[in-house]
């Protein structure tokens, strides 16, 4: 890319990489909040429930605040509260009587900061001059990937030479991250989302048009049918293999971020070759396909099996449909970002949970949850079609046979 756009994107995938450490970070030592702090399980659980509650705000906030501030101005607060955040773990349960409480204010800081990385880092790529937004874009989505893996694998080495007693000092070392990307992004070019001379699209313009419902809907379902087998990997691989958790979390979980990775990292370079929406088409199918392995049959090594192709199958829906909405909706401008990032967030705590109600409701079955979780795939692919009958995207939709 000209005049130093090059370095604006690359800045865009460290950021992806920070938003996967600060949400992945602090599940890893749940057992040792519980074993150091006495923090009740109940509790725990609050932290993950408001991290993403809190980003889910931060996505319906930012539709009326960034265009005001700025993208470099945000950008750059949001680089500063994740390493305040992550800081702050460090710091601020040994301050309260109650360490929970400071623990907790560190998620909130760094759930602002999360949450704020997810509004701006894909509209700052999508107006990046190039010739392949498709591809940039689903690079860029492969990097949550590469810094989920990488935080875990890092962590996990760093807890078993130094202890698992020294987290506070990874957790200052994971803020270095933010630290040197704030300083990028006060000096790397960042163009106009919206053309210079227009305004994007209010709130009220977007909800009016029908192509919008169809790729909020099919935010949601990329979002759902990426989270509804990734929260239960592990459980697969620890109770239909018997292994211990640190091998389950790198069969489980690990395998399907490694090959999400993969499926992004294949279209990011290979995608000009390639029409996003057979991709996108051929992937949901491939998705149902494992769910239907999860969920049907018996053996559990091909349910882990399903678990690990479903991780390939979904990678490509969640920055594909990015790019589909920004091609439909030009001029979508802040507000279409934001508010598909809601769709997604959405997606992503809908789908565990209507797995987990369902496993409930059949005496904690989770392959009966993942059958009915089914619907997600499904409607995405028809989401595809919808898109392609409105005449959406503006090139690579799916002609008629």
């Amino acid at each position: 890319m000209k005049n130093g756009y090059g370095k604006t994107v690359h800045a865009c995938f460290t950021g992806y990489i920070i938003q996967a450490v600060i949400n992945n970070f602090v599940p890893l030592l749940f057992l040792t909040f519980q074993d150091s702090y006495g923090i009740p399980l109940s509790k725990i659980t609050m932290l993950v429930t408001v991290n993403f509650g809190l980003q889910l705000l931060v996505d319906l906030v930012s539709v009326g605040v960034v265009d005001r501030i700025g993208y470099r101005v945000s950008m750059v607060a949001a680089h500063i509260l994740s390493a305040i955040g992550l800081i702050s773990l460090a710091v601020l349960p040994g301050l309260f009587s109650d360490a929970f409480f400071g623990i907790l204010l560190s998620v909130m800081i760094y759930a602002v900061g999360g949450g704020l990385l997810e509004v701006l880092v894909s509209p700052v790529v999508e107006a990046c001059p190039s010739d392949h937004k498709e591809q940039t874009m689903s690079l860029l989505h492969s990097f949550y990937c590469w810094g989920h893996v990488g935080g875990v694998l890092v962590s996990t080495l760093f807890f078993q030479i130094f202890g698992i007693q020294n987290w506070k000092v990874l957790a200052c070392i994971w803020a270095l991250i933010p630290i040197y990307n704030t300083i990028v992004f006060t000096r790397v070019p960042i163009r106009p989302v919206v053309s210079e001379g227009e305004s994007g699209l209010a709130v009220r313009d977007l909800i009016k048009k029908k192509i919008f419902w169809v790729f909020m809907l099919m935010m949601l379902c990329a979002g759902a049918s990426e989270q509804a087998v990734s929260q239960w990997a592990s459980t697969f691989a620890e109770k239909g293999l018997g292994v211990g958790k640190t091998m389950g979390d790198l069969m489980g979980p690990m395998a399907f971020a490694v090959l999400m990775g993969i499926s992004r990292a294949f279209y990011g370079k290979y995608g000009d070759k390639i029409n996003l929406d057979h991709f996108m088409a051929g992937s949901s199918l491939l998705c149902i396909v494992s769910y239907l392995c999860i969920s049907l049959v018996p053996n559990p090594v091909f349910g882990l099996v399903g678990c690990a192709v479903c991780g390939l199958s979904v990678g490509i829906m969640w920055p594909g449909t990015f790019s589909k909405a920004a091609a439909g909706l030009p001029g979508g401008g802040t507000a279409l970002f934001a508010l598909m990032a809601l769709a997604g967030d959405l997606g992503c705590s809908g789908g565990p949970s209507l797995v987990g109600m369902v496993s409930s409701h059949r005496g904690d079955d989770l392959k009966i949850g993942i059958l009915a979780a089914v619907i997600f795939p499904l409607l995405l692919l028809g989401g595809i079609f919808a898109g392609r009958k409105k005449g959406a995207a503006n090139h690579g939709t799916i002609k008629s046979v």
